[in-house]
C-alpha cells in the first residue's frame, strides 16, 4: 500500500501543477511581487466565495488576528475572552497589543469555546470600563463555533466577536458560510490548512465597511490613500502576489477537496463510532475537517502503536494555554479541566483530500486492533 502522510501537499500540487508554475510565471514576469491585481483578484473571489463584503489579506492568520485587535483599537486595559484548548498564536496576538487574555473552557465534544463558561468569566474578569474588549471563538479542527449563541453574549456585553477560523473556512453553518458568521472572521492559509497557499498567509472578513478600510491602514504601516502619509501606527502584514497566484488556483478545486474530505471522515466515523470517541457531528453545522480527531485514554500508547506502523499522528494541543509558560500570569488560577483532560486525550489522524479509502480502513483496523 502506498505511503499514508498526515497531510499530502505533493499530491495536491500535482493536481494544480501546470496551472500553479503557469501562474507564478507570471507574477515573476510582471515584477510586481506584494499586493497589485492578484491580491485583488483573490480577495475578490473569497469575498464572493464567503458572500462578504470585504477581505483584506494579510502575511498569516496569526497577523489577521493581530491586525484585527489592533484595528478595533484592543490594548492596554482591555480583555479579551479566549478557548485555553487551542494553539498559542490566538493568545499572544493579544499579549502583544498589550491586552489581557481571559481564558475560558471548551466543551468536550465539540472542542469549542463553552459559551457558559465564557459568560461566567465575563462577570468575573470585567473590562476596564470604557475599554473596548472582545471575544476570540476558536473553530478548532473545522467545526464552526456556537455563533448564534457567542453573537448574542457579544452584544449584551459590549464586546467585539471575532472568529478564529484558522482551521474552518470552507465550513458553515445552514447556507452561512464561514466568514459570515461573526462580525469579523480571521484565517490563515498556512500549508497545513484546508485553503493552503506554499507558504504564510490569512485573510480578514467583514461586512463592516469602514472597519475594513482601518484593516487596510493598519495591514500597510497605518497609511491612507497617500502611501506617504501616515494617519495611525500600523505594521507591516501585506499578502504577496505569489502566494495570490497559488491561491487562486487551489480556490478552484477547494470545494472538491471540502468534499473529498467530508467522504474521509465519513468512513472514519463508520468504522471507529463504537471504538473511540469520535467528533462531534452537529444537524446543520457543516465542519472543513481541517483535522480529523478522537479521544481516548489510551491516547499515548495507540499513537506509538500506530508510528509502529507507518501511521503518522499528531496531538493537537499536548498542553492547554492557561498552562503554558508564557501565560501563567494570565491564568488567574482558574481550573480549566475540560482543556486540560482534552490534552490527555485528543489524538488527529491523518486527514486529507487525497487519503484512498483503502488507506483509512488500514489505518481504522490498526485502531481496531489496539484497542481490542
Amino acid at each position: 500500500m502506498e505511503q499514508i502522510n498526515f497531510v499530502d501537499l505533493k499530491k495536491q500540487f500535482k493536481e494544480l501543477e501546470n496551472e500553479i508554475v503557469n501562474s507564478v510565471s507570471g507574477v515573476l514576469e510582471s515584477g510586481q511581487y506584494i499586493l497589485g491585481p492578484l491580491v485583488e483578484e483573490i480577495e475578490d473571489k473569497l469575498s464572493l466565495y464567503a458572500n462578504v463584503n470585504n477581505v483584506v489579506t494579510v502575511s498569516s492568520g496569526t497577523d489577521a488576528l493581530f491586525v484585527s485587535l489592533h484595528a478595533l483599537g484592543i490594548g492596554p486595559g482591555s480583555k479579551v475572552y479566549i478557548p485555553s484548548f487551542t494553539y498559542t498564536a490566538t493568545a499572544e496576538v493579544i499579549a502583544l497589543v498589550g491586552a489581557e487574555p481571559v481564558f475560558v473552557d471548551v466543551t468536550s465534544r465539540s472542542f469549542n469555546i463553552s459559551c457558559k463558561d465564557l459568560e461566567e468569566k465575563i462577570e468575573k474578569y470585567r473590562p476596564t470600563k470604557d475599554m473596548p474588549s472582545a471575544i476570540i471563538a476558536v473553530d478548532l479542527f473545522g467545526l464552526p463555533a456556537k455563533y448564534d449563541r457567542l453573537n448574542d453574549i457579544a452584544n449584551r456585553y459590549n464586546l467585539s466577536l471575532i472568529s478564529d477560523a484558522a482551521q474552518s473556512f470552507g465550513a458553515s453553518i445552514g447556507n452561512k458560510k464561514v466568514g459570515k458568521l461573526a462580525p469579523i472572521t480571521t484565517t490563515s492559509f498556512y500549508p497545513t490548512k484546508p485553503l493552503s497557499c506554499c507558504g504564510d498567509g490569512g485573510a480578514i472578513f467583514t461586512d463592516n465597511d469602514d472597519l475594513a478600510q482601518i484593516l487596510r491602514s493598519v495591514r500597510t504601516h497605518g497609511i491612507s490613500d497617500n502611501p506617504y502619509e501616515n494617519i495611525r501606527i500600523g505594521t507591516n502584514a501585506r499578502f504577496d502576489a505569489i502566494q495570490a497566484a497559488i491561491l487562486l488556483k487551489k480556490l478552484t478545486i477547494f470545494d472538491q477537496e471540502l468534499e473529498k474530505r467530508k467522504n474521509v471522515a465519513a468512513i472514519y466515523n463508520q468504522e471507529l463510532d463504537q471504538i473511540v470517541e469520535t467528533p462531534m457531528a452537529i444537524d446543520g453545522v457543516y465542519s472543513a475537517w481541517a483535522h480529523y480527531t478522537i479521544k481516548t485514554k489510551k491516547r499515548d500508547k495507540l499513537k506509538m502503536y500506530l508510528s509502529d506502523a507507518n501511521i503518522p499522528s499528531m496531538i493537537y494541543y499536548p498542553k492547554p494555554m492557561h498552562d503554558q509558560i508564557a501565560y501563567k500570569k494570565y491564568s488567574n488560577g482558574d481550573n480549566l479541566k475540560i482543556s486540560t483532560g482534552l490534552c490527555q486525550e485528543v489524538l488527529s489522524l491523518p486527514m486529507h483530500p487525497y487519503l484512498s479509502e483503502e488507506q483509512v480502513i488500514y489505518i481504522t483496523e490498526k485502531i481496531k486492533k489496539f484497542l481490542d
